[in-house]
């Protein structure tokens, strides 16, 4: 579906289950950071929340755009590993709520922006499969250097392709995560690296608007690149 040019268009983003607390109340809830919404809105879109219950992929008729935020670990299981210690607060009913939207998101070519956990999601639902402690294989921690702070990545990117014609030939971007890309799914085409080898963003072959990216734009509002075209991408 595609908005009327005097509407907004209207941004699906996924959420997750988490315990919160508002006023008196200390109640699980479907959460999204808010800076998500504030990207989205500041682009030019209207933000809908997709919460991992009740999974309806006929939703995604009403949309002009899937965003599929970050978060928690996913679940080994989703690519037949066995989980690493340092895998943990896993969460299989999201992953699969994820990975359902992910394939209708592709099925209908909807315009689809998957955003740390959700590139890995994205190469997950495909077929591929992840490095579940990152540490292991690169050897430094400042892709997450400590509990809730962001590390800076520097990116290159491939030229020629919809993540350079978005941001140029680099771009540096907030990171955090400890999981990566390992064994690239069929059909999903890597278009950036970090200097230390790191995945950090990857299309969806013969798709207009596919991209995920392993850094968090969200987190920088001066910077709405990737927000902008990926509402601008199907009006």
């Amino acid at each position: 579906m595609v908005s009327n040019d005097s509407e907004r268009p209207r941004i699906g983003i996924t959420t997750y289950l988490e315990p919160a607390s508002w006023g008196i109340w200390h109640r699980e809830a479907a959460l999204v950071p808010r800076v998500y919404l504030d990207a989205i809105a500041a682009a030019g879109g209207t933000p809908l929340l997709l919460p991992p219950v009740g999974t309806d992929p006929s939703v995604l008729g009403l949309l002009d755009g899937l965003v599929i935020a970050g978060g928690c670990d996913v679940d080994p299981a989703q690519y037949d590993a066995i989980p690493h210690p340092e895998t943990v607060g896993t969460r299989p009913d999201r992953d699969h709520h994820e990975s359902v939207l992910i394939r209708a998101a592709l099925d209908r070519d909807l315009p689809l922006l998957a955003v740390c956990r959700g590139l890995q999601m994205l190469n997950v639902t495909l077929g591929g499969t992840l490095h579940q402690h990152l540490p292991d294989v690169v050897a430094h921690d400042e892709h997450r250097p400590g509990p809730a702070v962001f590390g800076r990545v520097d990116v290159k990117i491939e030229p020629g392709t919809l993540t350079a014609r978005i941001l140029g030939e680099s771009t540096t971007g907030s990171c955090y995560h400890h999981q990566a890309l390992d064994v690239i799914a069929p059909g999903l085409k890597v278009t950036a690296r970090s200097g230390d080898g790191t995945v950090e963003a990857a299309e969806v072959e013969g798709k207009e608007f596919a991209l995920g990216v392993q850094w968090h734009p969200e987190e920088n509002p001066e910077d709405l690149r990737l927000f902008t075209a990926l509402i601008r991408s199907n009006r």
